[in-house]
């Protein structure tokens, strides 16, 4: 039987112009405002945002064990939202890495991303979820 791993977050409304969330040691601002604010995420740019942080997170895990020789990773997120009923229909992602590997070995870090991370897996089946990885020209 494996373990399995928990997480918690906990967020409180400051006032009308948005709210908070903490979790270990982190806060951050959260865009609650109906106006909107320029200086915080909202609820869907969250979604990318964590949706991004995942496959960082899974290139960060696998690197090492696939020995594959990195020097960055940029990841361009566009969501596209439907009105009714309220849901982001469509993801389209670009993982941009920054490597002198061969594409085969490309190829191998974006099937890991795919297949192990957490969030894509859980935003996957409800969404249109598309992207490549490619290096940096």
């Amino acid at each position: 039987m494996t373990t399995k791993l928990e997480f918690f977050v906990t967020a409180r409304r400051v006032d009308a112009s948005g709210s908070v969330a903490t979790c270990k040691e982190a806060t951050l601002t959260l865009d609650t405002a109906l106006a909107g604010r320029r200086d915080a995420l909202n609820p869907a740019e969250l979604l990318l945002a964590a949706l991004s942080a995942c496959m960082i997170k899974g290139i960060e895990r696998v690197v090492p064990m696939l020995k594959f020789s990195l020097r960055g990773v940029e990841i361009r997120v566009h969501g596209v939202r439907q009105d009714v009923p309220p849901r982001m229909e469509r993801i389209d992602y670009e993982i941009v890495v920054d490597t002198d590997e061969p594409d085969r070995r490309l190829e191998l870090l974006h099937d890991n991303v795919k297949k192990y991370g957490t969030v894509f897996n859980t935003v996957a089946p409800g969404t249109e979820l598309t992207g490549v990885l490619v290096r940096t020209k």
